[in-house]
């Protein structure tokens, strides 16, 4: 299934019912009264986050979504039948934003959650509420209102505890092969990942979280170069950055502390929360050298990247390192407030 993060909808909920100016009229009732019915209210739209669903693909084709309309009131006391309302589900993860004001309308951030997107309209009401000692035949009713409608914006940014930063062919989806049961593809010649990729990683029995690998940054992303920035909004809920560096890139005339810069630079570019986020730097690949000139061009990239953080020296291929790393992962995340672990739970949850 090809993966969608971002469509555009319009939504129209129901028109409420009219109500209705009715007598009664029955054999030696005479003046049996105003019994004019109310209208039936309009049906509404929600959004309803499903953790069945991963992709925004069924909004791609189907872009109008419209709710009935209540009925209209009847005599006899009759009230009109108010309409069903419209769910829509939604990949647990969706923003909902009204393109003509700008609001936020919902943030679905767990399984069942259910968020009012467009309003059904109030129905009319009927002549029978209208009467008074001095009005005893009224003829006055109302309209039903009409629905909301809405151009809405569907913005799908996954839920991951860590996500993977790096330059295409750093060994992302490597990585996310070696410590989940994700298969993302991988082969040995280049080529970058086209869609973003969960993989829940268990460290224990009892504990785990969410990885995230998402196509990879060229520079010149901000100027829409290679797949541009348009799925960095995958890591704006991430507690936890993995800045992955090749150390012997395919390329010899390439500079991996130049690359690793320019990455920190798009970043910046995109979003300063996100670039503010908390980040490791990861040097993959290591089984490529010998033992002393792993150590000597590790040296070399942090000190050249003046470095201050966490440092992992890897190899995703081979496996070496990764365990480390995923505990040393844990550990930060459970340092965290509970709320930074959510991600995990709501894809194991899914998971079952």
């Amino acid at each position: 299934m090809k993966f969608i993060d971002e469509s555009t909808i319009e939504v129209h909920a129901g028109k409420g019912g009219d109500g209705v100016a009715s007598f009664r009229r029955e054999k030696f009732m005479p003046f049996g009264g105003p019994d004019g019915g109310d209208g039936g209210r309009g049906g509404s739209i929600y959004a309803v986050a499903d953790s069945n669903i991963n992709t925004l693909i069924d909004y791609r084709y189907a872009r109008i979504h419209r709710a009935k309309n209540g009925e209209k009131g009847r005599g006899a006391d009759c009230y009109g039948r108010g309409a069903d309302d419209v769910d829509l589900r939604m990949p647990v993860g969706t923003v909902i934003t009204d393109i003509e004001s700008g609001d936020v309308l919902a943030d679905l951030t767990h399984h069942r959650q259910r968020a009012l997107i467009a309003k059904g309209g109030k129905g009319g009401i009927g002549n029978l509420h209208f009467k008074s000692s001095t009005n005893r035949t009224p003829r006055q009713f109302t309209r039903g209102d009409p629905g909301e409608s809405r151009t809405l914006k569907l913005e799908l940014k996954v839920l991951a505890d860590v996500g993977l930063l790096g330059m295409p062919n750093a060994g992302k989806s490597t990585l996310i092969r070696a410590v989940s049961a994700a298969k993302p593809k991988v082969a040995d010649y280049p080529f970058t990942t086209l869609q973003p990729n969960l993989g829940v990683v268990r460290a224990n029995m009892n504990r785990s979280f969410v990885i995230a690998d998402i196509p990879g940054l060229i520079e010149g992303a901000a100027e829409g170069a290679g797949l541009g920035h348009q799925f960095l909004r995958h890591l704006a809920r991430t507690r936890l950055l993995l800045h992955l560096i090749d150390i012997v890139p395919p390329d010899e005339n390439a500079d991996p502390v130049k690359d690793a810069r320019a990455i920190v630079k798009e970043l910046r570019k995109y979003d300063e929360a996100l670039y503010q986020k908390p980040r490791w730097l990861v040097l993959n690949k290591a089984d490529l050298l010998d033992d002393a000139a792993r150590d000597k061009l590790t040296k070399s990239i942090v000190r050249r990247l003046r470095w201050k953080g966490e440092v992992f020296v890897i190899s995703a291929i081979s496996g070496t390192g990764c365990n480390e790393l995923t505990q040393a992962i844990m550990n930060y995340l459970d340092s965290l407030p509970r709320a930074a672990t959510a991600a995990a739970d709501t894809a194991l949850t899914a998971a079952v």
